[in-house]
């Protein structure tokens, strides 16, 4: 059990890793900042509908659950009202003359940047939890596999702890708050590892726990949508920033699901 809690530990800190790199003053500039919003969505989107729907609905379907198709989407549905909601709980967030413009305002003006952050630690915290739970049990049940498993959620983690780092760091230019955050979203994964192992699965059935992943899914979809796209258009410096950012988040997600396939199958 302790080398399956320190594997969901090194994954974990992969997180920190990424939000270490992204400490860097170039991410306080505009058109940097707004290919990296966008790299972030690029990665959630794709990770959602490469990687966690298709494990959900397998998963379920393995499981015999009935209609294990419309399970998944009410979750999914879940998700994205979620973000709806832990958006509507957060400060006001309004800043006049930002619709459709390259915003103007010092970056550590825009109240909305903060926010973005702190929606992607949280999306990412909740990805990381039934993540840590899948590593945890992959180690108990087939170490060899569970090695591999965390070396490849440990690759993605990495870029997970950017998305989380550069935009509070871009908005307050406080390195610590911003590494703070993307440690917290780390921490998610060991911890989600013990609880859900000695809590969630003595008083949920599996069924429910696999449903996180659609839900987690539907957060970051809806987060993506919702705030980063948009937030990576305003900062734009030039119309090619956004859709490169978006295609190579999106292409880190392959590249990462690449490196699992192969170290599952070598």
């Amino acid at each position: 059990m302790i080398w399956a809690i320190a594997a969901t530990a090194l994954a974990g800190s992969a997180t920190v890793v990424g939000g270490l790199l992204a400490l860097h003053r170039g991410l306080r500039r505009r058109g940097t900042l707004s290919a990296g919003l966008a790299f972030a969505a690029g990665l959630m989107i794709v990770l959602s509908v490469v990687e966690i729907l298709p494990l959900a609905l397998a998963a379920l379907r393995s499981s015999g659950v009935a209609h294990h198709g419309w399970w998944t989407v009410g979750a999914l549905a879940a998700g994205c009202l979620l973000v709806l909601l832990i958006d509507a709980l957060l400060p006001e967030r309004v800043v006049r003359g930002v619709n459709s413009e390259p915003l103007t305002l010092p970056l550590d003006h825009d109240p909305r940047l903060m926010r973005s952050g702190l929606l992607i630690a949280v999306v990412i915290a909740a990805h990381n939890a039934p993540e840590g739970l899948m590593t945890f049990l992959a180690m108990l049940e087939a170490p060899e596999l569970g090695v591999g498993l965390a070396v490849a959620i440990a690759i993605h983690n990495v870029p997970e702890g950017m998305a989380i780092a550069a935009p509070i760091y871009a908005a307050t230019g406080d390195r610590g708050r911003a590494l703070r955050w993307a440690t917290v979203a780390g921490v998610a994964e060991p911890l989600g590892a013990v609880v859900g192992y000695f809590v969630l699965r003595a008083v949920l059935p599996e069924q429910l726990l696999v449903l996180t992943l659609a839900l987690v899914a539907g957060m970051m979809i809806a987060l993506s949508v919702r705030e980063l796209i948009p937030a990576a258009w305003r900062y734009r410096t030039h119309p090619a920033q956004p859709l490169l950012g978006l295609l190579a988040g999106g292409g880190t997600v392959w590249v990462s699901l690449a490196l699992t396939s192969a170290l599952a199958s070598s």
